[in-house]
């Protein structure tokens, strides 16, 4: 017997997301999470007392904190199409012949690079969690019964949800601390960059073609 596509689950379901709100990632258990953009350092270009200094301040910044991290590195497959669109409109609308035969020299010398394989990007991410009800580990019947259950929508009310997000960014503003004393700049992402960064992580092909809206055009009901 066929499936209809009614009878079949939403992939939410699946999800430990509830919703996305004011920079804050809602999980389905209450849990709230921020998500921080980490700028990178090259290690190996570092000297030796330099590269001593980095870890001994990593073991450091690791002790000062009394909840867990996540740390995620993303890679990508970078799309540079557009950036060779808009060169070459540059490049059109040059008057001097000198500087259009650079670019276009530049513009070729691009296309070989990318047809000799593909170019990446890479996002370094951390994850920063908080829960109202503690970090307590759940057990297997628990996180079971949660699979097979309808969604739930974690409905909060604002005056418990500013406080929880309040909680929740003190720890943010103690991280960003200290990765800027390991050289490190950091900035958490807000709502719009959240809801891309999700979409784009469980949609890496729908992203590179379809544009998400903003979120401040888009009519949510509360």
């Amino acid at each position: 017997m066929p499936i209809s596509k009614a009878n079949i689950p939403s992939t939410q379901r699946y999800l430990d997301i509830a919703e996305i709100r004011n920079d804050c990632v809602v999980l389905k258990n209450g849990g709230f999470r921020a998500v921080l953009l980490v700028s990178s350092i090259n290690f190996t270009l570092k000297s030796e007392d330099e590269q001593k200094a980095i870890i001994q301040g990593y073991v450091g910044f690791l002790n000062t904190l009394d909840f867990p991290l996540q740390i995620v590195i993303q890679s990508r497959p970078l799309n540079i199409k557009p950036y060779l669109v808009d060169l070459e409109q540059m490049r059109k609308k040059q008057t001097n012949e000198l500087l259009r035969e650079q670019m276009s020299d530049y513009l070729e010398f691009i296309r070989e690079l990318v047809s000799l394989g593909e170019i990446m990007s890479r996002r370094f991410l951390i994850s920063i969690p908080y829960s109202p009800l503690g970090d307590k580990k759940r057990g297997f019947f628990s996180r079971t019964s949660d699979l097979f259950s309808a969604a739930k929508i974690v409905k909060i009310k604002r005056e418990k949800f500013e406080k929880y997000r309040e909680a929740l960014f003190r720890r943010v503003d103690k991280v960003i601390s200290g990765l800027s004393g390991l050289g490190l700049k950091a900035a958490p992402l807000d709502t719009q960059s959240l809801i891309e960064l999700f979409y784009s992580t469980y949609n890496p092909a729908e992203s590179e073609m379809q544009h998400l809206a903003e979120v401040n055009k888009l009519r949510v009901e509360d």
